[in-house]
């Protein structure tokens, strides 16, 4: 659907007053009445103009320098001493801060929501996937002006997804991966000893196979790091190994709870969170595959839309995927109200994903 831009002279703000700033007291401290952003396009009516924000996403806040005339979105940790926050409790326009909800609604649209239905529930696992709109939507990004980012979780590894992730990255769709520190680790010990966490494919566990994850993390590290490993020759299938010979960028996010980690983890989350949002700000598709905590992060560095190269305004298609609604319903309750739910498991997605994409060429 195509974007409408709001008429401010039909919504009576043709003689709003402009965004009020004030400076930022000290570093990562914000002035009394500060706006907090959502996901939604916003709009800022300062020197003249209602302009839209760069780097878009919820939670942050407006910065203005009149300097270079850069409006911009900045996350809490990145306000600086003096910089000129925009100062609104409103979100109508009235002080100078509209907050766009209506953007990508059809306005010609005039049916109702009935007072009772069947199948009225936003997730349900009995409800039809329309998977030829995802299909087509693969293609569409997969070209020179998308960027589809995956989320996934190490269920995907665990549920065999694997050689279809890797299919994925290898044929273009993938232009970047995030994830966490035990997705690497449990695809490289499926690369060198054909389990994870000690499973075999058909599903059986191997003698002594609960110390293979650490056998991997430490052949990792006598190489230097998982791209020197898979230079060496030692490891020649896999995620890891298809996102480093496609050359498709890749951020591993640490937690408290990495064996290891990797050297390529990320430990510091202030810095996995600002290597993740370098790509999370390009994105024009995301798909979320078995993984709640990564998803609901990145679904919170997410706007619902992204601006193309023309200067089109569309939204950011966001597929999550996972084997029960409780994950796609946390990340709507979490702000990413955008997000399309599909309910199945990793694998199923994925070899469809696969089979469908690799038929039509």
């Amino acid at each position: 659907m195509s974007y409408r831009h709001p008429d401010f002279a039909a919504l009576g703000l043709s003689g709003a007053r402009e965004c009020r700033f004030e400076t930022a007291p000290k570093d990562q401290t914000l002035p009394d009445g500060f706006m907090s952003t959502t996901n939604f396009p916003t709009y800022v009516h300062v020197g003249g103009d209602w302009r839209m924000p760069e780097m878009p996403r919820m939670d942050s806040h407006l910065v203005w320098d009149p300097t270079t005339g850069r409006l911009q979105v900045k996350e809490f940790r990145l306000i600086k001493k003096g910089d000129l926050v925009a100062v609104a409790t409103a979100e109508d326009g009235s002080e100078g801060v509209l907050v766009w909800t209506r953007g990508f609604e059809d306005e010609n649209d005039v049916t109702g929501v009935e007072a009772f239905s069947f199948m009225a529930s936003e997730v349900s696992r009995e409800k039809p996937v329309n998977y030829e709109a995802i299909f087509d939507l693969f293609r569409e990004n997969r070209a020179h002006q998308g960027y589809i980012l995956w989320v996934i979780g190490p269920a995907l590894v665990h549920a065999r997804g694997r050689e279809a992730m890797e299919w994925v990255i290898r044929n273009g769709y993938a232009h970047c991966v995030l994830t966490g520190n035990a997705v690497g680790v449990h695809d490289v010990e499926a690369a060198l000893y054909g389990s994870t966490l000690g499973m075999r494919a058909d599903g059986l566990g191997e003698a002594f196979g609960h110390a293979a994850h650490m056998r991997a993390i430490n052949e990792v590290k006598k190489a230097g790091s998982i791209a020197a490993l898979v230079n060496s020759g030692a490891i020649k299938t896999g995620i890891m190994h298809a996102l480093i010979s496609s050359n498709v960028p890749y951020v591993l996010a640490g937690s408290i709870r990495d064996d290891g980690p990797l050297p390529e983890t990320i430990t510091d989350a202030l810095e996995a969170q600002a290597a993740m949002r370098a790509h999370t700000s390009r994105a024009t598709m995301v798909v979320m595959v078995a993984s709640a905590l990564h998803s609901i992060a990145v679904g919170n560095m997410l706007a619902t839309y992204c601006t193309a190269p023309d200067g089109s305004i569309r939204e950011i298609t966001t597929i999550c995927v996972d084997q029960t609604e409780f994950l796609v319903s946390k990340l709507k309750d979490r702000g990413t109200h955008q997000a399309f739910g599909v309910v199945t498991n990793a694998q199923d997605f994925l070899r469809l994903v696969q089979l469908e994409l690799s038929a039509r060429g």
